[in-house]
């Protein structure tokens, strides 16, 4: 793992090395969306970790789809993250807000204003949502109109905008995992017949517009957009020209000079090949499920300038120092994955030091 050790940059940022902590949803955040009094320990805790991406953050009620889940809307969120970004800062770290517009992935019951979920067409993801009732149908969404996409993209500008005064050090716009921007790509979740639906050209519309403005409001060095490929994540399928779209995405983002394009990585290895020719700026890829000892093998290759990890970094706060010492790792705790009580599965992992002060107690 020699080279994951070696520093490298993104956009402005000089990092200590190639790891950084995948965006994780932990649904701790209070009522209103402002992260809640231990959301800053959290991030805090996983400084060494280099780049941080926060967990999805919703640029808007609109954008909400679960429960606790963060916003970057309002002043009390831009206050609430400022004491996040002013912790992980201290302690030597970086941070990216992650802005998470979930689109038809949301119930009434989950939302500020209790509406109903906005989407490129209305077509429902056939899955269930958790809410306080507990599991329910996810109802039909609300298909868009060109103009409340042109209001949905002024509130991801807004949004960036409001990140960057709570001194985050950039956003990462999330294109993935069957959300918003991913249901405009998507073929079964866009049947739209307008300029945002259709054509390749037409289904990754919305996701460079999006970029496009949050570029002009705060600089594209602070700018990092998340993709899935072939996700099959809350009922999207992207279809037979899916792939197509996200190469075509992919060259049309590169114009942009963004810090970094991040890649959920599911194994068409044709593809990530593909999009690492295609690509200049540093490349993040996050595989989920790969073995300990292959976290650096994308570096290692020239495939990935980078490697997110997330439940691993979730459950290790100090997972740098861990790694270097081939310290044991804690076992995450499925059960406060998205929620729990206080500290429970969120700021009481052990760290190294701690657990080596208890044996030598013993």
């Amino acid at each position: 793992m020699e080279k994951l050790w070696s520093k490298t940059k993104i956009g402005n940022l000089e990092l200590p090395h190639r790891l950084a902590m995948a965006p994780m949803t932990r649904s701790r955040a209070q009522e209103d969306g402002t992260p809640g009094e231990l959301t800053s320990h959290y991030y805090a805790q996983r400084a060494s970790m280099g780049l941080i991406i926060t967990e999805g953050t919703q640029p808007s009620d609109d954008g909400q789809g679960y429960l606790r889940s963060p916003g970057i809307y309002t002043e009390k969120h831009i206050e609430g993250w400022k004491k996040v970004t002013d912790a992980v800062h201290e302690e030597g770290g970086f941070i990216f807000i992650q802005l998470m517009h979930v689109g038809r992935v949301s119930h009434p019951d989950n939302t500020p204003h209790h509406r109903q979920p906005v989407a490129p067409s209305a077509i429902a993801p056939g899955v269930e949502m958790f809410t306080a009732k507990g599991m329910q149908e996810i109802p039909v969404p609300r298909e868009l109109s060109e103009e409340n996409i042109q209001t949905t993209i002024a509130d991801f500008r807004k949004a960036a905008a409001a990140a960057i005064k709570a001194g985050a050090d950039g956003v990462e716009i999330h294109g993935a995992n069957g959300y918003l921007i991913n249901q405009f790509i998507g073929e079964n979740s866009n049947i739209r017949s307008d300029k945002y639906g259709g054509s390749i050209e037409n289904r990754a519309r919305f996701a460079i517009e999006v970029t496009k403005a949050i570029v002009e409001e705060i600089g594209a060095e602070r700018t990092g957009f998340r993709i899935s490929p072939g996700t099959p994540l809350n009922g999207i399928d992207e279809g037979e020209h899916g792939l197509e779209v996200y190469l075509h995405l992919v060259k049309e983002l590169a114009q942009y000079n963004l810090a970094y394009l991040h890649v959920m990585h599911l194994g068409n290895e044709t593809l990530l090949r593909e999009i690492r020719n295609i690509w200049p700026n540093p490349l993040l890829v996050n595989r989920a499920g790969r073995a300990l000892e292959d976290l650096s093998v994308d570096i290692d290759n020239g495939l990935a300038d980078m490697a997110p990890v997330g439940v691993w970094s979730l459950a290790n706060p100090d997972l740098v120092e861990r790694l270097k010492e081939g310290f044991p790792l804690n076992e995450a705790d499925r059960k406060t994955l998205y929620s729990g009580n206080g500290s429970e599965g969120y700021t009481d992992y052990p760290t190294m030091k701690e657990l080596q002060l208890n044996i030598s107690k013993e």
